[in-house]
């Protein structure tokens, strides 16, 4: 059984995600902690509750998702797992950070790749890896059959969805990631998206102003 916990992190108000088994053993998920404080925030809280991370994973690399890869890498000894068609959008997030004014140190670790079909193992619960286009390059979501649940990066939001303008980003990608990839998913399924509250797919199919579905 997993338990899902977030903290937003970072000027973009980022949902860094740690699930955690009934053994304490945790995946981090999109850790965004920029700022000290939120570092402290999320070392904290795995210390507190006595949780050893086991792996790390990112839906997508745009910075804001991968801020705190490093300092995850340095304090937890876990390697990046990531879709292969992410690598060139995590190698440019510090350009994009210097953009911004956000310098960071970036991850520079070996990478690990994910491809849809591929499965995640946290003990004996399973996640699926769902292949999701469009915001970016090549998103990937974690789903989880047994528990409805799915941590959806920024592909789709409460009564929204990701933007496409960004580089890699594609309009009918996205629509089409949202419609044939998440939209088959029961109703039920609760989506723990990238940004914003939770939501479920049956409210997004019947609310969500840019890809509704009756």
């Amino acid at each position: 059984m997993i338990k899902v916990d977030f903290f937003t992190f970072n000027p973009f108000a980022e949902n860094t995600y740690l699930l955690t088994n009934e053994k304490q053993q945790a995946l981090i998920i999109d850790p965004g902690c920029y700022f000290t404080e939120e570092e402290k925030t999320l070392q904290n809280f795995i210390a507190g509750n006595n949780i050893t991370p086991v792996q790390l994973l990112n839906t997508h690399c745009h910075l804001d998702h991968v801020f705190g890869n490093y300092w995850v890498n340095k304090n937890y000894g876990l390697e990046l797992f990531i879709h292969p068609g992410e690598q060139t959008v995590l190698e440019f997030a510090p350009a994009t950070g210097n953009m911004y004014g956000l310098n960071f140190t970036s991850y520079k670790g070996a990478l690990h790749f994910l491809n849809e079909g591929d499965k995640i193992f946290l003990g004996e619960d399973e996640l699926q890896i769902v292949f999701t286009p469009g915001h970016s390059p090549a998103s990937i979501c974690f789903y989880c059959k047994v528990q409805n649940f799915l941590i959806g990066g920024d592909v789709l939001f409460f009564e929204s969805i990701g933007r496409f303008d960004l580089p890699g980003g594609n309009e009918q990608q996205l629509y089409k990631s949202i419609r044939e990839k998440l939209y088959t998913l029961p109703d039920e399924t609760i989506v723990y998206p990238g940004h914003g509250e939770p939501t479920t797919i049956g409210h997004e199919k019947k609310y969500n102003p840019f890809v509704r579905q009756e």
